[in-house]
């Protein structure tokens, strides 16, 4: 096992498990410390003032530091306390599977942390993000039991194959953005392939429309008021650069509604608009007045029809409780309903999202196709027909029969026996010698093998995925590896500095020389800014004003020489400031 597991990750399922990673906390140099630290700081004197109270409040629950990368197995200990857990995954992973994980109360957090150059944002995903930004808020209930929620509708999500193109996309332009060394034109050419997929996606996908409504609540919502909202999206709590400039007059402020399915996003830019909900409460309604809309509840043709185009593993239920899972190939429809359905391929039964005995993937090996509705002429459906009614009607073991359905669906044979679900209702009736028709069409014809007839009057409802996660070999997901390049000499004798600031300030080692490091980063690494930051720092809480002087001079030439840099070397200053104001009150 590669992770420390608790209750709550021995209750996930074996599939979800493949994408869980090591931490190797020991990977993370001094430099990534005090990235963490750096933004940790800069969020908690600014978030405190714009964040949602929960996220304050929540830092201190879920026990994550300011001043290191928290460790997986110590948050784990702790999110145990409010029903949670923590995974490290390798970046990006597949929509479906990230949002089952929160219908499991399991955060993923992406082990990786940004480099220092992208220190204000990065598209992907980074344990900044993740452990700062999801962690924190979900000490909330009532935000937790959203999450939750999300995770259990958004999993049942229908997808489409442009879908899944999009996320590899989007996950290759995230790792190589990341990536140190990349060039600029392998970047610009992952964007523009992003880009172009975004504009030609057709009509968006159930899992499209609910990855819309994840963004503008999960990652980047708002809460409150249009005139004074709070921030609780987690990309917006770990990305410095956002969560200041979201809070300006030029980021359009938006009642959250239904209508931010239909809002698509760009990961790759800041976001020109945002959605303020006014509390927690009324994302879980919006949430529910969604999954109304899905497949999930709404079922009938259009549903079997989004399982037919998403070509992926889903299941239908009918109105019997039965439930049909494999890779839908076609539908027959009548006036408006579906008649009959031929899965392709690995199928299985299931009731209640258990397995049916003897209904498994070995005995419906090549598919499964059942007609729908009624009989020609009857107005009671066979699944309400009592054992009296289906003896009147010749459905009776022994009997060789003739069904004709309405939509022209034809089934002969001999009757074996049926099967029944908890409420008494026939689900199945199994006969030999089969064969089905439509109009005249052979649709199926036994070999002397048994024909499973499916009974159900309706789809009531169609959803990603099988209906019991053990009828399938769900272990078969490749994903690209993020690109973590190893430290050369010059990245570690910086590294090696870092650490001997970061062992001082933490009194574990007081006799290193602080001037001494100082004059070796100005001469051998005269752009860095992060170092000579946390100097200044300690020069000011040591009351050395001189060397404070000195290293501040040193900045305003890297502000100089490199702009971009500037403000943030001036919020390290002020941040300085602030807090040593603060310590004096």
């Amino acid at each position: 096992m590669s992770y420390e597991s608790n209750p709550i990750l021995d209750k996930l399922p074996k599939h979800l498990k493949q994408y869980i990673k090591p931490q190797n906390y020991e990977d993370y140099t001094a430099i990534d410390q005090a990235v963490w630290r750096y933004v940790m700081r800069k969020n908690v004197d600014y978030l405190s003032r714009v964040a949602h109270d929960s996220y304050i409040q929540g830092l201190v629950k879920t026990g994550i530091s300011i001043n290191e990368i928290p460790n997986m197995y110590g948050m784990n200990r702790i999110l145990k306390d409010l029903g949670w857990a923590a995974v490290a995954v390798d970046g990006f992973i597949p929509p479906a599977a990230f949002m089952e994980f929160q219908a499991y109360n399991v955060l993923v957090i992406a082990g990786d942390i940004r480099q220092l150059e992208h220190i204000e944002y990065t598209p992907a995903p980074d344990i900044i993000h993740e452990g700062a930004g999801h962690a924190p808020i979900i000490a909330n209930p009532e935000y937790a039991a959203y999450l939750r929620r999300f995770g259990e509708i958004g999993s049942k999500a229908v997808s489409n194959a442009k879908d899944f193109e999009l996320y590899q996309a989007v996950r290759h332009l995230s790792i190589i953005k990341e990536a140190k060394g990349t060039p600029v034109e392998v970047i610009t050419e992952a964007e523009k392939k992003v880009e172009e997929l975004q504009q030609n996606m057709g009509e968006p996908s159930e899992m499209a429309l609910i990855r819309n409504l994840h963004w503008w609540t999960v990652e980047y919502g708002l809460i409150g008021t249009l005139e004074d909202p709070k921030i609780y999206g987690a990309g917006l709590l770990s990305s410095i650069g956002e969560s200041t400039w979201c809070m300006t007059d030029a980021v359009q402020k938006v009642p959250y509604s239904i209508e931010a399915a239909k809002t698509p996003f760009d990961i790759t830019k800041p976001q020109p608009q945002l959605f303020v909900t006014p509390d927690f409460a009324f994302l879980s309604q919006v949430l529910e007045d969604f999954a109304n809309t899905m497949a999930l509840r709404t079922g009938g043709l259009r549903g079997i029809q989004k399982l037919i185009d998403s070509k992926d593993l889903g299941t239908i239920e009918l109105s019997t409780g039965l439930q049909i899972s494999g890779n839908f190939e076609y539908v027959i429809e009548h006036e408006g309903s579906p008649v009959y359905f031929q899965t392709n391929g690995k199928s299985a039964l299931a009731y209640r999202e258990k397995e049916l005995v003897g209904q498994d993937i070995n005995q419906h090996k090549s598919g499964f196709g059942s007609p729908l509705g009624r009989l020609k002429g009857i107005n009671l459906a066979i699944e309400n027909m009592s054992p009296r009614d289906l003896k009147a009607y010749d459905l009776y073991e022994g009997n060789t029969v003739s069904l004709n359905f309405e939509g022209g669906v034809n089934v002969t044979g001999k009757i074996i026996t049926g099967t029944r679900n908890l409420q008494g209702k026939i689900m199945l009736i199994t006969l030999e010698n089969c064969k089905v028709t439509h109009n005249n069409k052979v649709l199926f014809e036994s070999n002397n093998e048994l024909y499973n007839m499916a009974i159900g009057e309706h789809i009531v409802s169609a959803f990603n995925g099988p209906a019991d996660l053990n009828s399938f070999d769900l272990m078969d997901h490749e994903l690209t590896k993020t690109i973590t390049a190893p430290e050369n000499s010059e990245q570690s004798e910086l590294s090696r500095l870092y650490q001997q600031i970061r062992d001082y300030r933490e009194k574990k080692n007081t006799t290193i020389s602080r001037n001494k490091v100082f004059k070796e980063v100005k001469s051998k690494y005269p752009n860095d800014w992060l170092l000579p930051v946390e100097l200044y720092e300690l020069a000011i809480t040591n009351n050395d004003i001189q060397f404070a002087e000195e290293i501040k001079n040193h900045l305003e030439n890297i502000k100089l020489d490199n702009p971009k840099v500037g403000h943030l070397i001036d919020d390290g200053i002020a941040l300085t400031k602030s807090n040593l104001v603060a310590s004096a009150k």
